[in-house]
C-alpha cells in the first residue's frame, strides 16, 4: 500500500493511510471520518501528533489536559462493547497510548527528554554521568562533606556543623537546578521558534544537541541533590 506524507501543520510527516474497515483515507485520526472506527496509531507518530500538535515545547496545559479528558471519553472501553474484538483491542491500545503520552507531555522536562528521543538525538533513560567543569570545586567539596558526615556518625560524634554546611550545599545546588530549568525553558522558546519560521536544519541540530547538554548537566545536579537528602534524611 503506497502512502504519502501530510503537509498539515498538525500532523506533519504522518503517513496518509487507509481505514482497516472502510479504506478510506486516514491521517494520524483517532477514527475514520468515513465510518467511524477506531484507528490504529500509525508507525512513528509522535505522543505530540497524538494530541494533534506541532513538535514544539510550548503547550498550554489547560488545553492538553482537555484534549485528555476528551479523547479517554471517546476512547473508554464502554463505547465498544458491541464492537468487534479487533476494535475493542484497538480502542485498549489508544487508552494506553494516551495516558503515556499525556504524563509525558504535561511535564515541561518530560517534554523536552521525550523529544530528543523521538528524533533520536536521545536514548531513553541513558545520560552522561559527568560533573559539569563549573560545578567540578563544589562536588569535591561536597564529598568531603558527606565523607566527614558518615564518618562522624559512625563515632556518634556531633553532626550538627556538618549538617548544617550540607544543608547550604543543597540549597546551592538546588539554585542550580532552577538556573538550568531556565536554560532548558529558554531553549525551548528557540526550538519553538525555529519550529514557527521554518528554521534550516543545522539551526534545529544545534538547538537539539544544546538541550542534550542540558539536560545530561541537569540530570547530574538532581541527583547531587536527591543524594544530600538522602544523607540529611539518614
Amino acid at each position: 500500500m503506497s502512502v504519502i506524507r501530510s503537509q498539515d501543520a498538525q500532523t506533519e510527516g504522518i503517513p496518509v493511510t487507509s481505514c482497516w474497515n472502510c479504506r478510506a483515507a486516514v491521517t494520524g485520526a483517532h477514527f475514520c471520518a468515513a465510518c467511524g472506527k477506531v484507528q490504529p496509531l500509525p508507525a512513528g507518530a509522535s505522543y505530540f501528533a497524538f494530541f494533534g500538535l506541532p513538535q514544539k515545547l510550548t503547550i498550554e496545559p489547560a488545553s492538553l489536559e482537555g484534549q485528555f479528558h476528551m479523547l479517554s471519553w471517546k476512547l473508554h472501553p464502554d463505547n465498544f462493547v458491541r464492537a468487534s474484538e479487533f476494535e475493542r483491542n484497538l480502542s485498549l491500545e489508544r487508552s494506553s497510548q494516551l495516558n503515556d503520552a499525556y504524563r509525558t507531555l504535561r511535564e515541561p522536562v518530560a517534554r523536552v527528554e521525550y523529544l530528543l528521543e523521538h528524533l533520536g538525538v536521545r536514548k531513553e533513560g541513558t545520560t552522561k554521568q559527568q560533573a559539569p567543569p563549573e560545578l567540578l570545586e563544589e562536588v569535591f567539596e561536597l564529598n568531603e562533606s558527606l565523607d566527614e558526615l558518615r564518618e562522624a556518625r559512625a563515632a556518634g560524634g556531633d553532626v550538627a556543623a556538618l549538617q548544617g554546611r550540607l544543608e547550604a550545599a543543597q540549597q546551592n545546588f538546588q539554585e542550580d537546578l532552577d538556573d538550568v530549568d531556565a536554560e532548558l525553558a529558554g531553549l525551548g522558546r528557540e526550538w519553538d521558534a525555529a519550529v514557527d519560521f521554518g528554521g534550516d536544519e543545522s539551526t534545529k541540530k544545534a538547538l537539539l544537541a544544546r538541550m542534550n547538554e542540558v539536560l545530561n548537566r541537569r540530570a547530574y545536579i538532581r541527583n547531587l541533590v536527591a543524594g544530600v537528602q538522602k544523607e540529611l534524611g539518614g
